[in-house]
């Protein structure tokens, strides 16, 4: 358990932070900043209760007490006589160096996250926080350097938070920097799951992983919405209930406070669109990848039919000439099996002419799929591939150059 006091000096309004309490009478202590661990919560609850009740001279619900203590506890938001409690989840990055918790997150979320209790009073603001989490780490390290600066020294940066309800909400918007910070891999994400999806090498399989990643996104989803009510809830409670400041500047801070929290919302909406436009652009590629199946298949069976259609009149003329009759006409004919192979080439050519002026061969749509996967090939039969092929090209230019010459020698 850390304590950090925050006082303000009465000539000139500035604040100052100090590890150990102070008395002084040009000095006002403003509020007290007391950073828990979840590990002493957990091995001391009756005593940690003692201590916070001590400095903030406030006793915890159990049931309160119980959410902080549980991992799975979704962001909310719950207001007593003597105090406010919030819960917010924070983003576990490769940062944080919290491995005991870290597999049982994972298990339960697409996206590994952490509880961070927030117990809010007017002169007291108490965290309970995972050992390891570094964003809580880092500003604490930012308040304890100006421990090597006087007084006078701190005030100049005028950076310091003026109250309980301005320190939570500077901490809340480090932890919500971790989700904006989501946008890049988890767009990269979907692009490789497009990339799999229009592919034409092979077939895809991957459904069980993009199933789970379709409900990682559902879950980020979800946790954003979370987030957007705790948050306006505690706006409410603000503007009601705001008790930090007095005259002038109760409404300056008021505003302040206002400006920072709507902040706050409009970062989480952003991210929830974001992860709406990804799932929707997820979906819109299955929609495709199926519709590119489908024609595919409709290609084949096109195919497949027109094939069938040229062979039916062979099969119609093997069919009746193999009948076993003793008098078929031309079957004593020297020339009657040529006759049918030139009356069945005919037919074939016939009907060959017959589909490609009814559009349905030469010009049919080529495998979208591949199209999709900018693999496409020629695959139309090129009868005069061999004059393309560059030393056939020299021989028949040189050959065309040799009769050129004798025509006019002639």
């Amino acid at each position: 358990m850390k304590i950090y006091y925050f006082y303000q000096r009465l000539s000139d309004h500035y604040l100052s932070v100090q590890k150990e309490r102070i008395t002084d009478a040009e000095t006002q202590l403003e509020f007290i900043w007391i950073d828990c661990t979840r590990i002493d919560v957990v091995n001391r609850v009756e005593t940690w209760q003692k201590e916070i009740y001590q400095h903030a001279h406030m006793s915890l619900n159990e049931f309160h007490v119980k959410d902080i203590l549980n991992l799975e506890h979704p962001c909310s938001f719950d207001t007593m006589d003597d105090y406010n409690l919030l819960i917010f989840r924070k983003l576990i990055t490769p940062d944080d160096e919290i491995g005991t918790t870290d597999e049982q997150h994972e298990q339960m979320f697409g996206l590994a996250t952490t509880p961070v209790s927030f117990i809010i009073t007017p002169q007291v603001l108490v965290t309970v926080r995972e050992q390891g989490n570094k964003v809580l780490q880092n500003y604490i390290s930012r308040i304890e350097l100006n421990f090597i600066h006087s007084n006078r020294e701190q005030n100049k940066s005028r950076k310091l938070p003026a109250s309980p309800f301005d320190l939570s909400l500077r901490l809340l918007n480090s932890m919500v920097d971790g989700y904006l910070d989501l946008r890049v891999p988890l767009t990269r994400r979907v692009g490789f799951w497009q990339q799999e999806l229009l592919q034409g090498r092979r077939r895809f399989k991957k459904w069980d992983q993009l199933l789970q990643e379709s409900i990682s996104f559902q879950q980020v989803e979800d946790l954003c919405e979370e987030q957007i009510d705790t948050l306006q809830e505690f706006r409410d409670e603000i503007i009601d209930n705001y008790p930090h400041a007095k005259g002038k500047k109760k409404s300056e801070r008021l505003d302040i406070l206002l400006v920072r929290i709507n902040d706050l919302i409009s970062h989480v909406e952003r991210i929830q669109k974001h992860i709406v436009r990804l799932r929707a652009s997820i979906q819109a590629t299955i929609d495709l990848h199926f519709s590119a199946i489908a024609n595919q298949t409709n290609e084949n069976m096109r195919i497949l039919a027109i094939i069938t259609a040229i062979f039916a009149p062979l099969s119609l003329l093997t069919g009746i000439y193999g009948m076993n009759f003793e008098f078929i006409p031309g079957l004593k004919s020297p020339t009657g099996f040529w006759m049918m192979l030139i009356v069945m080439g005919i037919t074939t050519i016939l009907l060959i002419y017959y589909f490609y002026r009814r559009h349905l061969v030469g010009l049919g749509e080529k495998s979208v799929i591949d199209l999709l996967a900018q693999q496409n090939k020629d695959q139309h039969i090129n009868l005069l591939w061999l004059l393309d092929y560059k030393p056939i090209r020299q021989s028949v230019k040189k050959t065309v150059e040799k009769v050129e010459k004798l025509t006019k020698l002639k």
